[in-house]
């Protein structure tokens, strides 16, 4: 999978950090310390982690993803990196 979408809400200084949906590679999510959840109301599966944007963009640096975009959605975060 070479792209891969991150988001944060509200605050972009502390986490939670959303890192994947269900059909994500669980062995980058087990890299980033993701935890799977299901959030009520939602008919979908999400990962996520507790550390800020910041820290989650530095790991995948480190696994070769770059940021490709980022923009604002009401108050949400979104990043968009990509794999080569």
């Amino acid at each position: 999978m070479p792209y891969l979408l991150i988001s944060t809400q509200i605050r972009m200084e502390a986490g939670p950090t959303m890192v994947g949906d269900e059909h994500s590679d669980p062995t980058l999510m087990s890299f980033l310390g993701a935890t799977k959840r299901n959030v009520l109301g939602n008919h979908f599966w999400e990962y996520y982690v507790n550390d800020a944007p910041r820290i989650v963009l530095d790991k995948l640096e480190s696994r070769g993803y770059r940021v490709v975009s980022m923009t604002g959605v009401g108050q949400t975060l979104v990043w968009c990196l990509h794999k080569e």
